[in-house]
């Protein structure tokens, strides 16, 4: 659950969710009305259509406001509204570091969450996927910048989900190819391949995916299907086969035990290489249906020790380095 949605309140049968004040441009004219919360009541700031002024932000300033609501039925359209500026407001120095980078992760979580919690047709509509390039675009950017990536990692609430897994699948393995030197557009692509790299998994019964105990035989089977499915859920999106290949590749193994295709060693694109240790690490980090979190010393040392035949340890070892220079480890 993205934290819009955790600070998601009710006045009578009227749902608001909150926002950060920081999203809210000057001289915009929004397509959704704006409300301050007074005691337990929430107060017309602003109607759809009204520009938003500087005498508003002054207010808001001045008062300390920390969150603005939005009604439940205007999220569409504030959504439009993050896609449309989230870049120029991560790219604003004016706005402290921390904040733009919660920004950016409620907001993505809020358009991947649109994807992942409801099963797919045959593809991912088109305008969700012009959502989610939208937003790795600006995310390969923000990673960029100094201390981002500490930043994002204090961010990360380790409770499995599967659409917020894939951020932070994102998140980490573009910290790790950004070392390789590889342009934007490259980037860009092995992000999304990285945001959608388990989409597959929406094709799969919730039954099987949050079962609680071991899976058997046949249910081992099933879920081993989700990166062809996902790739074949991709095959109309303007992806890059890399891309293409951190969906359909991101459990294959250096020593050829994984699957789909057994590949071994440089078989494997880089790409991939880094996605997979990106995908067991926040896997084993977070708390999933048959197993507790463990935090990122004893993963790490689960990963070298128990999984390292089947990894990259070159790149592995590159994202020790990072971890270790954000102070996560």
């Amino acid at each position: 659950m993205t934290q819009a949605a955790c600070k998601q309140e009710k006045q009578g049968t009227t749902e608001f969710f909150a926002i950060p004040p920081a999203m809210i441009i000057n001289d915009m004219r929004g397509e959704f009305s704006l409300y301050l919360k007074q005691g337990d009541e929430f107060v017309l700031y602003t109607r759809a259509g009204e520009t938003f002024r500087e005498r508003h932000r002054q207010v808001l300033d001045a008062t300390g406001v920390k969150s603005l609501f939005v009604q439940e039925e205007e999220r569409p359209e504030y959504r439009e509204h993050v896609v449309k500026n989230l870049g120029s407001v991560l790219s604003d120095e004016n706005i402290p570091l921390p904040t733009r980078a919660q920004m950016f992760y409620d907001a993505s979580s809020d358009v991947v969450e649109d994807i992942f919690s409801n099963k797919l047709p045959p593809t991912i509509r088109r305008n969700q996927f012009d959502r989610v390039f939208e937003f790795v675009a600006k995310g390969v950017s923000f990673l960029t910048l100094e201390n981002s990536i500490k930043t994002m990692a204090s961010l990360i609430a380790h409770d499995y989900h599967t659409f917020s897994h894939s951020i932070h699948v994102f998140i980490y393995s573009q910290v790790i190819l950004q070392t390789y030197g590889f342009d934007d557009k490259s980037l860009v692509q092995f992000g999304l391949g990285a945001m959608l790299h388990d989409i597959g998994k929406t094709f799969i019964d919730d039954a099987i995916l949050n079962k609680p105990g071991p899976l058997t035989w046949e249910e081992r089977e099933v879920i081993n299907e989700h990166p062809v499915l996902g790739a074949g859920a991709c095959t109309l999106m303007p992806l890059s086969q890399d891309a293409l290949n951190c969906i359909l590749f991101h459990h294959e193994k250096v020593d050829g035990s994984g699957y789909p295709c057994g590949l071994r060693g440089e078989e494997i694109p880089l790409p991939v290489r880094a996605v997979t240790i990106a995908d067991i690490y926040d896997a084993i980090c977070s708390n999933r249906p048959y197993a507790k979190a463990k935090n990122a010393f004893q993963v790490l040392r689960v990963m070298k020790d128990e999984m390292g035949h089947g990894l990259d340890m070159e790149v592995f070892a590159r994202f020790v380095r990072i971890l270790s220079g954000a102070g996560i480890v």
